[in-house]
């Protein structure tokens, strides 16, 4: 049987410049960069949707979200939808899954998918946290709260210790360290999948010390301009900045985002842990180490604050992807600016294990790509709704919860929550919106994605090429038709 272990840790709403080694002087992640000694970091690693569900959906199956529906946070896998964790266990994996679902329904159990699951909650519930750090979030009030210009932020800024919110993430870890202790015992057992999946850097922006403290606000990398000095953006954020109100002066901005770079501190400092306890074991060399998240942050870029579901700047849609590959596979070692997806994942753990998916996906190995072989060359992400979806507005946040800016302009049926997919090819990022102005950028001149260029006419060879490979990545991909034949 294949030795080789594989272990993801996952990050929740970690945005891709959040990192040391990708251009962030304030970032402090010395076990995060290390990986670049031994691995890859993929610098242009894209999401397929970005908010949870969606994109835990297509990355633990190698399906992008409109191939099966998964666009809300309320559709979650059908009990014969396919999925990696079930496909490694039922190829000889000890699967482990400790911590974040979002993927299967919370009244289905997991003993499909894994061996052993630890939710990380024991006493601590991390919605309760969630609500108890806001004070009012179970309140749904028919009328927006004023009094509070920080209630739709997310931000608290410094815990007192680790025993509120954000213990969950310990617990978490502890169990991940705990199974290492007991695997270490059984040699000759199976090789294990230990997926991961933890909380932060996800708002509430808040952290304890000494990782709230440890960041250097002096040396934050400049912030996005406000949305509404942008012209032809999606009007999807327009609405969510004006009703997220943040008109602060620029050191609180700044305090907000370097709690949220002290949340990634602490991810770090977590992961150093779990490789601290791989070499403990001699498991290091031969287990295979990704590191990624389900989406990014604006983080109030653009004015903004958390996330959108379909609009695509690199902040939410550009996050990171670091690979520690067992020392028996080739690798170009550093930091590789090839385009990936994260619907590539499925394929890649297949690939390491031996063994052929038992199920057509749209994923393509990154072994390749850790060679430094060309990959694929695009990257898609996708989300929104068409008008009169009202199952996937996700409804039911009142005023007083602080994701009510965002919640309440999805159920509008004007524009701002409709259907949109993004393509980058190289330098260029495309977006195609189905009612309203498309989107596109040159990034290398315009890297802060401030200038919509999609109506100059030096550009429109280029994006027809795009919009060609948009099309044929809709047919490639638009559906999936399962391994079996029913009775007719």
């Amino acid at each position: 049987m294949n030795k080789r272990n594989i272990v993801c840790f996952v990050a929740d709403q970690m945005r891709s410049d959040a990192l040391h080694i990708h251009h962030n002087e304030a970032s402090i992640t010395p076990n995060l960069d290390h990986i670049i000694d031994e691995g890859v970091s993929f610098e242009n690693a894209y999401c397929q949707n970005p908010v949870c569900v969606p994109s835990r959906c297509s990355f633990l199956t190698g399906l992008y979200p409109h191939t099966l529906g998964h666009r809300t946070m309320h559709f979650l896998q059908n009990e014969d939808e396919p999925n990696i964790l079930k496909e490694m266990k039922n190829n000889g994996y000890e699967v482990i899954w400790i911590g974040r679902n979002d993927v299967i329904p919370a009244d289905r159990l997991k003993t499909d998918y894994c061996d052993e699951y630890y939710d990380g909650i024991h006493k601590e519930n991390m919605r309760d946290q969630f609500v108890d750090a806001f004070g009012s979030m179970k309140k749904h009030n028919s009328q927006p709260v004023k009094e509070n210009d920080e209630l739709y932020s997310f931000y608290i800024g410094k815990l007192k210790d680790s025993e509120g919110y954000g213990k969950t993430d310990w617990n978490c870890v502890q169990s991940a360290l705990d199974y290492l202790d007991r695997k270490s015992k059984e040699p000759d057992g199976k090789p294990f999948f230990l997926y991961c999946t933890i909380s932060f850097p996800h708002p509430p922006y808040a952290c304890e010390d000494p990782w709230y403290s440890s960041i250097d606000r002096e040396k934050l990398n400049p912030r996005r301009p406000d949305i509404a000095t942008l012209p032809d953006k999606a009007s999807m954020l327009y609405d969510i900045a004006k009703k997220q109100g943040l008109h602060w002066e620029e050191e609180r901005f700044n305090e907000l985002r370097a709690t949220y770079l002290a949340m990634v501190s602490r991810f770090d400092h977590q992961f150093g842990m779990l490789c601290d306890k791989l070499k403990e074991h001699n498991f290091y060399d031969n287990t295979n180490i990704f590191v990624w998240s389900d989406h990014g942050d604006y983080t109030t870029d653009y004015g903004i604050a958390e996330k959108v579901q379909n609009c695509f700047e690199d902040p939410i849609s550009n996050v990171p992807l670091l690979i520690k590959p067992s020392i028996d596979i080739e690798v170009k070692k550093g930091i590789s600016t090839e385009l990936v997806e994260f619907v590539d994942l499925p394929s890649t753990f297949a690939d390491i294990a031996g063994f052929d998916l038992s199920y057509v996906q749209f994923g393509k190995s990154l072994l390749g790509a850790l060679a430094a072989h060309a990959h694929k060359g695009y990257a898609c992400c996708e989300g929104g709704r068409i008008h009169g979806e009202v199952q996937a507005m996700e409804k039911g946040h009142g005023p007083s919860s602080p994701y009510w800016p965002r919640l309440s302009t999805q159920e509008s049926e004007g524009p701002q929550h409709t259907k949109a997919c993004m393509i980058r090819m190289g330098d260029y990022k495309y977006t195609m919106r189905l009612y309203e102005k498309d989107e596109f950028y040159d990034l290398k001149k315009d890297p802060m994605e401030l200038h919509n260029m999609i109506d100059e006419k030096c550009y429109q060879d280029q994006i027809q090429k795009m919009k060609l490979q948009l099309l044929t990545w809709y047919m490639q991909t638009t559906d999936y038709v399962p391994n079996r034949k029913d009775k007719r």
